[in-house]
């Protein structure tokens, strides 16, 4: 399955524009996520401590317990989201995130693609606690289906006309088939299928995705974490503000901190505008510029790379 751009002309292609294609906050979940498979296999390969299997201790640590079960620990909320049954469920899972993870980071920003990550994930683990519960016997749980199905979900609704690649060469809008994902999840959900999937956790981390998003329209989003990173500290009896650091990305552009002095003062006046506009980027998304802020990014991008289609 691949992910394009569509257009009113009816064409599509790839389109990627001058946009981070590994944004730092799902690189390192990638990152984090296959290394926490590879230690999985290494100590289900046999590795004993004490004469215990060590992945047995690992198991009862990481999974996500039932609540009532000796093994269930809060943090184990956030851990599960790392851990994978097999090769073919982590590759599909990471496969998904990439996909349509990295538009909705690019968009957004990297502290609030995190944030909606990791909130969608514990959803989704509440969801599986409590409420999968009365449709089957629950069980311990693993995985990063129900952040990956807000992430759907959530490029879904921003993006409901892009044309997704069913095993790529079927054209299909993502508003069909994603909304064909979620309504075979509910049927499995409350029908009790007994398929080891936790088709709940799912729904759950759904939900999130599509709240997500309508709050994001509103403005709340911006609101409630301006709240939060604008907090005012105290340091020597200074008031100052904490302002959150550049985190994402877009255009291949030298740091103001790192960049050469010129002689030339319109091209460095020019170049911390566009440092100014990065930095708006990384803490409020791309949708958060102006117009002209956009027309003065696409301006450098096509001087920086003059052979790419910008249009």
């Amino acid at each position: 399955m691949s992910a394009y751009r569509s257009y009113n002309s009816g064409g599509y292609r790839p389109q990627f524009g001058g946009f981070s294609f590994f944004p730092p906050v799902l690189k390192n979940i990638i990152f984090i996520t296959v290394g926490a498979y590879i230690l999985q296999m290494v100590f289900q390969s046999g590795l004993t401590l004490g004469g215990q299997p060590i992945y047995n201790w690992f198991a009862k640590s990481f999974y996500l317990w039932p609540i009532g079960r000796p093994e269930f620990m809060p943090w184990q909320l956030v851990t599960y989201m790392f851990l994978h049954g097999n090769f073919m469920h982590i590759f599909f899972n990471m496969l998904m995130l990439w996909m349509f993870g990295m538009e909705l980071e690019n968009t957004w920003g990297s502290k609030k693609f995190l944030i909606f990550y990791f909130a969608s994930g514990i959803v989704a683990g509440l969801a599986n606690l409590f409420i999968a519960p009365m449709f089957s016997t629950p069980g311990p749980t693993i995985g990063a289906s129900g952040g990956v199905y807000a992430v759907l979900v959530a490029f879904a609704m921003m993006f409901p006309d892009r044309y997704i690649y069913l095993w790529f060469f079927v054209p299909i809008r993502a508003k069909y088939l994603i909304t064909f994902f979620i309504l075979l999840e509910v049927f499995n959900g409350i029908s009790g299928t007994m398929d080891g999937i936790a088709h709940i956790a799912h729904l759950g981390g759904a939900v999130v995705g599509a709240v997500w998003v309508l709050l994001e329209r509103r403005g709340s989003i911006d609101r409630m974490l301006s709240s939060v990173g604008k907090k005012k500290s105290v340091s020597g009896g200074t008031p100052t503000w904490e302002s959150p650091p550049r985190e994402a990305k877009f255009y291949e552009f030298t740091s103001g901190k790192n960049r050469p002095k010129t002689d030339d003062p319109e091209f460095d006046e020019s170049q911390k505008r566009i440092d100014d506009i990065l930095d708006k980027i990384s803490v409020s998304g791309y949708s958060s510029l102006t117009e002209e802020e956009k027309r003065i990014l696409l301006d450098a991008s096509k001087r920086i790379h003059p052979d790419r289609d910008h249009s």
